[in-house]
């Protein structure tokens, strides 16, 4: 009777833990998404905060973005390759986020890697700007990644990342409520 219970026992453990894979997996693989957010923290002793919304629409995904505490006319932002802000200087996010191993280049530009966003337009009052139709990014691909806002201005061509200088801002592309 004991070998019996025990049996029966490992089974329903097993047949649980098979059971818990394939919900994952059906969750996984059906994920999709109108919209997503990262809320912009400071870094590195900035005074950076903002949001990025990244939202689906017929033509690819609506960027629109507002950081606050910039100084200077331009900040490259780029989408990276990790969900991590916990470093100081904004390291752990990794490189530019690039599934597809193209080059750096301006977010008009469809031979691209996903990550390039081009430049916040910084107005007066140290706000920077950016609300455009991006056709390269897929809601599926970032969710989860990093969200870094730059010092200096992306150059839109130096390899890998644009020259857009040290990382001031960071936050993680999640799902909003």
């Amino acid at each position: 009777m004991k070998k019996l219970f025990t049996l029966f026992s490992i089974l329903i453990v097993l047949a649980g833990c098979t059971q818990e894979k394939e919900v994952h997996k059906a969750m996984e693989s059906d994920a999709s998404y109108e919209k997503l957010v990262a809320v912009i923290h400071a870094i590195n002793g900035s005074e950076v905060s903002g949001t990025v919304y990244f939202e689906k629409v017929e033509e690819g995904v609506q960027v629109t973005a507002e950081v606050t505490g910039l100084t200077g006319e331009k900040h490259g932002f780029h989408i990276h390759q990790y969900g991590d802000c916990t470093a100081d200087d904004g390291s752990a996010t990794g490189g530019h986020f690039n599934p597809d191993g193209m080059e750096h280049a301006a977010p008009h530009i469809l031979d691209r890697h996903m990550g390039a966003m081009g430049n916040l337009e910084v107005n007066e009052e140290g706000i920077g700007i950016r609300n455009y139709v991006d056709k390269v990014i897929v809601l599926e691909k970032i969710v989860g990644r990093g969200v870094v806002v730059h010092a200096g201005e992306d150059d839109l061509v130096s390899q890998p990342s644009g020259d857009s200088g040290p990382r001031i801002g960071c936050g993680v592309i999640g799902i909003p409520q």
